[in-house]
């Protein structure tokens, strides 16, 4: 029998991947001989400082000299004493009988090493004769079932591994180059895509298509989605190799699904039948229920035609030879009663992993949802179908009051005027030398129970999900002022340990959109090395709102990004194309902007080729009204309103293929200048070919945007 026993506080260190130790213990056989009568002898383990029960073996009855053969394992925090007591008793119908306590300091035990120890008994109990047990410890450090690090995960590397190949052959088509592009000339191209329902979903598929039929899929290697991006991407990845097929084909069947009535059949009779039944069996499975569930299954119903038992780890099918750019999609994790512009944590989402990038941690895609505690998976709940991960990452039912109070005037003033406790930082600069990362000394005057019950109504989030915790248990705030882990600046709580993630027993993901319209964060991450974007926005309102908000963000952070970026509140006419970062620090990422814009599509059907008068009204296309066919809450389009959506969004991409061209090739003319004046080393031994230095980038835990841990 094997149990696995957690302490509430661990060191999290990502540079190894290990919380705290593992101590086992395997209880073999007792001799003892009673005068009295035969024994039913068991024996309980405590160590008060990983849990606060006490672990038994099975009862051997009527034996002389019990053996038991089992192994306990305890998950230790070397910074306390920790002493393991091991009680021998005797089972009995009345009362117990403990006849013997051993305390055992764990620190006698060498790391890594196996000790067979015989204990004696004690020696104060009458009636007995010479009384041995026999145990065998072991302390060792042994591997978790999350990953802690910042590097990406093996299964992502070699698929960019596999992918450069891919890309190296495309870009020297499309260039028109004369030689063959080595890995490190191989420029990292991403789709970025905004969210924006059923109008997002559509226009995806235009835009994909439109840029398939450039060859530029081909040198793409990741795209990110959130909200309804995300539902394009998972109906995509369902074919292995959608990238190397005509997606004219898929458009048609998403056509189809478009035009549906989605009321009458989203809520028949024997669909509602169907949600019950699946929300039943995910309540058995041990899943926690939320509305964001139903939401999920909505999503199914009105994209497919029966039941997909589809999940995020069989997308891996789809990049196992690199044929395909891998998708990311994007969460947050918010706080319950806590605005999202205070606390809010990036959550990803791949055919590998889910984990924050934030912390530099993460799990299997297929452990999501399961129960964690120090890092060891706890109790393997089975994987959720696709639909349901489409419910939480388009959750429109998780906004509260301040979210829409934010949305409507991107600010939170007003709300914070009466719902905030008043802190007041009194620390004297003059008294203590500055160290790094310290926190500010500060008094909390706390608001009035009239402010706590308009916070609560304000911040309430009645339809979020809650999904286990697999940070749950670990101890971020050690050695908090060495810079182990740093505040984030996008982050306010980050200054009260208590308040961080690891402290809760669910996470509440949201929708991203609420909070940040782009899908731009997994891309920032400086170990994927990423240097051209093309951001296809399609975001209601203003269309420069998303990047400029992207741009001022990575700028608070530190992280480079284009810092030059057009502002429609400044230049009303928006173009169909813009190229920013080109002209800024090589570190800049080039932007490839594609606002969701009718500008020239209205006289022109395709590039160079005008509108004759009666072709006019086709070019005819309202995306700038927000109460218009394509606003964010209409999930069904009319035959002409679909059309017209996806012709303008193809058009668009195809106008501007010069200018995806340019930057394409200014990329790969970066990625050969860096390569020249990288700096050549000598191997250790001083033999040899000198070589380059690998591409250095700045690390995660240096970007205090989106990683705080070394």
């Amino acid at each position: 029998t094997t149990g696995w026993i957690s302490p509430s506080s661990c060191r999290w260190k990502s540079s190894c991947p290990r919380s705290g130790n593992q101590f086992g213990v395997c209880l073999i056989f007792c001799a003892y001989v009673s005068v009295v009568s035969q024994s039913d002898c068991y024996v309980s383990l405590w160590l008060p400082t990983a849990s606060d029960e006490k672990f038994h073996t099975k009862t051997i009855k009527d034996c002389r000299n019990p053996v038991w053969n089992e192994t306990f394992y305890f998950r230790i925090q070397r910074k306390v004493k920790n002493i393991l007591e091991i009680t021998v008793s005797d089972d009995d119908i009345i009362h117990d009988d403990d006849h013997a306590i051993v305390l055992f300091d764990v620190a006698k035990i060498p790391l890594g090493e196996r000790v067979f120890m015989a204990l004696p008994l004690n020696p104060q109990v009458r009636d007995y004769k010479r009384d041995v047990r026999y145990l065998i410890f072991c302390s060792s450090q042994d591997d978790l079932d999350i990953r802690l690090g910042f590097d990406l995960c093996a299964q992502e590397q070699d698929f960019i591994h596999k992918r450069k190949k891919v890309v190296a052959a495309a870009l020297k088509d499309i260039l028109q180059l004369e030689e063959d592009l080595q890995d490190d000339e191989v420029p990292v191209v991403a789709i970025m895509t905004t969210g924006g329902g059923t109008r997002a979903l559509t226009a995806m598929y235009a835009h994909l298509l439109s840029v398939q039929e450039l060859n530029v899929l081909d040198c793409v290697s990741y795209i990110t989605g959130l909200s309804g991006t995300t539902w394009t991407m998972s109906n995509l990845y369902e074919d292995p190799d959608w990238s190397q097929k005509d997606l004219k084909e898929t458009l048609k069947d998403v056509r189809k699904h478009v035009l549906k009535n989605k009321f009458f059949t989203c809520f028949a009779p024997d669909r509602l039948k169907y949600y019950l039944k699946e929300l039943c069996q995910r309540k058995q499975e041990g899943h926690q229920i939320c509305f964001t569930d139903l939401w999920g299954l909505i999503i199914e119903t009105m994209l497919h035609e029966k039941e997909e038992s589809y999940k995020l780890t069989d997308q891996q099918q789809a990049l196992n030879q690199g044929q395909n750019p891998m998708p990311i999609y994007l969460s947050l994790n918010v706080k319950d009663k806590i605005s999202d512009q205070d606390f809010r944590e990036w959550v990803e989402f791949t055919p590998y992993e889910v984990g924050f990038p934030k912390y530099g941690a993460f799990i299997r895609a297929e452990d999501f949802g399961s129960e964690f505690f120090m890092g060891r998976l706890m109790k393997k709940i089975p994987e959720s179908r696709i639909c349901f991960l489409e419910g939480i990452w388009s959750s429109v039912f998780s906004l509260n009051l301040m979210d829409a109070w934010y949305i409507s005037v991107h600010s939170e003033d007003f709300w914070h005027k009466w719902t905030r406790d008043k802190i007041t930082d009194i620390d004297d600069e003059t008294l203590f030398p500055t160290r790094p990362n310290e926190l500010d000394t500060r008094v909390v005057c706390p608001t009035d129970s009239f402010s706590d019950i308009f916070r609560d109504v304000a911040m309430l989030r009645p339809a979020a999900s809650e999904i286990h915790n697999f940070l749950k248990g670990f101890q971020m705030n050690n050695n908090y002022l060495e810079s182990e882990f740093s505040k984030w600046k996008d982050c306010e709580l980050d200054s009260q340990p208590n308040h961080l993630t690891a402290g809760t027993d669910y996470l509440i993901l949201i929708d991203t959109a609420f909070a940040f319209a782009t899908s731009y964060p997994p891309l920032m991450r400086p170990e994927r090395k990423v240097d051209v974007i093309l951001h296809f926005n399609y975001s209601s309102g203003s269309q420069t709102g998303p990047l400029k908000e992207a741009s001022k963000y990575f700028a608070k952070q530190g992280i480079p990004f284009p810092t030059k970026v057009p502002d429609d509140q400044e230049t009303p006419h928006v173009k169909e194309c813009y190229i920013v970062g080109d002209k800024e620090s090589p570190e800049t990422p080039i932007v490839i902007f594609f606002p969701l814009v009718n500008d020239t599509f209205r006289d022109y059907k395709a590039p160079g080729v005008k509108r004759s008068p009666s072709e006019l009204a086709e070019g005819d296309v309202d995306v700038a009204n927000t109460c218009g066919p394509y606003y964010i809450n209409n999930l069904s389009y009319s035959e002409e309103d679909f059309d017209k959506l996806v012709n303008l969004s193809y058009y668009n991409v195809q106008n501007n293929k010069d200018l995806i061209l340019q930057a394409l090739r200014t990329a790969v003319e970066r990625k050969k200048q860096h390569k020249k004046e990288q700096p050549l080393q000598k191997p250790p031994d001083g033999d040899g070919m000198c070589v380059p230095d690998r591409e250095g980038t700045q690390h995660l835990a240096d970007c205090p945007a989106l990683g705080n841990m070394k």
